[in-house]
């Protein structure tokens, strides 16, 4: 069962998605809609749409829509439940415990409660035997100090394949709990093992101080060096950063992003308490949005090597979409026993060199245009005049995607300097790739209006139509009844069985329904009832303007196009000949 469908009608009668949206961005009121700057994509000019009559929203750029509930989910990360629990507090509502809301919401509490208690389990792993490997680990190894051991909750998982469920049932907790919460798996003879064994152990902390998860990492070179609580309704790694709960709170102008948990702890004890990381995964929109609530100013620090490299320009591309101001910390190779210089990671560097050191380093960081400039020019010797031509090409190609005519005058200057040409020239070359680039945009902008029937598609290729014209007129009765529900009373013949596309035609159905029940006619009360991606097409196939004057007649025009082809349809499957009738009948009646 979900939340009680009365609940949510309440919770969305009370709402008003103007003052939900308000809340998170400025607004601006034109025409019938209000308009704002999408934020969950990267734009200059406003394509986010909030419609209050029909209190939903769309974004015509990236195409994310929805009620008041799923804004709050998208804005916050939260899941269905949590957000609604969010809003609910806000309106003053206390969300019902019986029905599946109070199972699911039991059931975290418990998960959360057992993630409590196998963190304890863990932690008091480190004074017993059965730990010592790893306590040594910590304290010999990785040089953590016992105040920092015990301020991030490290512990040890015992080399053995029951110690924490036998402790866990002596607290209450059966193998399905454990199961439940990650920490236990099933294995193929029906048995139940600890995921965890002979490892170092880091409880994963919220901001609200929730521990939501586990990381852990071996301690010799054996595989997977760390291994994580899997995807579980509370933990989902693309919008979790380890060490937040307590970066958050720093007095420092900026956050660091480093690669490792380890490094966040190390650098913590550094006294640069505004370290977080990924857990193990690329940065993604997900995180760049969170680490806006917390900072203007992000300095990227990942391992000198080619991957740290490779996942520094991926994540300058996540971030050029950010309001986040974005530098890049290079940390120097190390110097290995033979001579050579090897790889090193901020945790290497904070060992071998000293936080002073790394303060200087923090304060020589490059902005991010400036590294990706440095970047390009390492692949070339500049001692070579093919060389420095090529340089000065990709180097173009760079300055050409800045947005800033300032950035590009500068970074221009910059490359003309170092291979040796006039100003004047790079800029050139800059202006002509800019010009290449929209013209290709702007051709592939025609090759998709010259694909007119594409362009009515949903962009899921599983919601795609079978029968784009009877779509797009079902589309419109949706409309149609959006505006008013009374307008149900004139939908018959037509059911949800006529229509070509299952997703309208459910949509047609549950609002029907609602209509006859004598409950509100909006798309914000199916939230529940759609995924989000389904909630995406739902949202644009409703949008433009449908006034009272016009609606009729073009709900009697969208009720024949539906019923013309659902006869078309049943034809083509081998219906009989009083169909074709009925369908020649229907084309000369109105002009087909």
């Amino acid at each position: 069962m979900a939340i009680p469908e009365s609940f949510l009608d309440d919770l969305n009668g009370r709402l008003n998605i103007v003052d939900v949206v308000s809340a998170y961005l400025p607004l601006t009121k034109k025409g019938g809609n209000y308009w704002g700057l999408c934020p969950f994509h990267h734009e200059k000019t406003p394509s986010f749409s909030v419609s209050e009559p029909k209190q939903i929203f769309h974004c015509f750029g990236c195409g994310k829509g929805g009620g008041p509930i799923r804004f709050v989910m998208e804005m916050d990360s939260l899941s269905f439940p949590e957000a609604v629990g969010k809003l609910a507090e806000q309106a003053g509502l206390q969300v019902p415990d019986d029905g599946g809301d109070g199972v699911w919401r039991e059931k975290r509490r418990r998960i959360l409660e057992l993630n409590k208690e196998a963190a304890r389990f863990y932690r008091a792993m480190l004074a017993d035997s059965r730990g010592a490997a790893v306590a040594a680990y910590i304290r010999e190894k990785r040089r953590i100090s016992p105040k920092f051991s015990a301020r991030f909750g490290l512990g040890a998982a015992p080399d053995a394949w029951d110690s924490l469920i036998s402790a866990m049932r002596d607290k209450g907790y059966d193998k399905a709990d454990l199961i439940d919460a990650g920490l236990a798996v099933a294995g193929k003879g029906g048995g139940v093992y600890d995921k965890y064994r002979n490892r170092l152990m880091l409880p994963v902390i919220d901001p609200r101080g929730d521990v939501i998860g586990f990381t852990s990492r071996v301690m010799d070179d054996s595989t997977p060096k760390y291994l994580n609580t899997p995807e579980t309704a509370i933990f989902k790694k693309r919008s979790i950063l380890y060490g937040l709960n307590y970066a958050k709170q720093t007095r420092r102008p900026n956050m660091i992003l480093v690669e490792g948990n380890i490094d966040v702890i190390t650098l913590h004890q550094a006294g640069f308490d505004n370290t977080v990381a990924t857990m193990g995964t690329a940065l993604t929109e997900e995180h760049a949005r969170l680490l806006e609530r917390y900072t203007k100013e992000l300095v990227l620090c990942y391992d000198n090597d080619a991957a740290g490299e490779d996942a520094t320009q991926r994540a300058i591309a996540i971030l050029k979409h950010s309001e986040l101001s974005v530098k890049v910390l290079r940390l120097p190779k190390r110097k290995l026993p033979d001579g050579t210089l090897g790889k090193q990671d901020a945790d290497d560097y904070i060992k071998n060199c000293g936080p002073a050191a790394f303060e200087e380093l923090m304060r020589g960081s490059a902005d991010s245009a400036q590294y990706r400039l440095e970047a390009v020019k390492a692949g070339f010797d500049l001692s070579r005049d093919e060389q420095r031509a090529q340089y000065l090409l990709a180097a173009a190609e760079v300055v050409a995607g800045f947005a800033s005519p300032v950035e590009r005058e500068i970074y221009a200057a910059r490359c003309a300097e170092t291979a040796g040409v006039s100003k004047d020239a790079v800029l050139q070359e800059v202006e002509r790739r800019r010009k290449k680039g929209a013209w290709q945009a702007r051709k592939q902008e025609e090759r998709q209006n010259l694909a007119p029937v594409r362009q009515l598609q949903p962009k899921s290729r599983e919601l795609r139509y079978d029968n784009v014209r009877s779509a797009r007129a079902e589309e419109g009765v949706l409309r149609v009844v959006l505006l008013d529900g009374e307008y149900f009373r004139q939908t018959g013949p037509l059911t949800a069985g006529h229509f070509s596309s299952p997703l309208l035609g459910k949509a047609f159905g549950l609002l029907q329904e609602r209509w006859q029940q004598g409950k509100s006619v909006a798309l914000s009360a199916l939230e529940s009832r759609f995924t989000p991606e389904e909630m995406d097409q739902l949202t644009a196939a409703v949008q433009g303007a449908l006034s009272g004057n016009t609606a009729q007649a073009a709900l009697e025009d969208y009720k024949q196009v539906i019923l013309l082809e659902h006869s078309k349809a049943d034809i083509s499957d081998g219906s009989d000949l009083d169909a074709l009738r009925q369908v020649l009948k229907q084309k000369k009646a109105y002009g087909g």
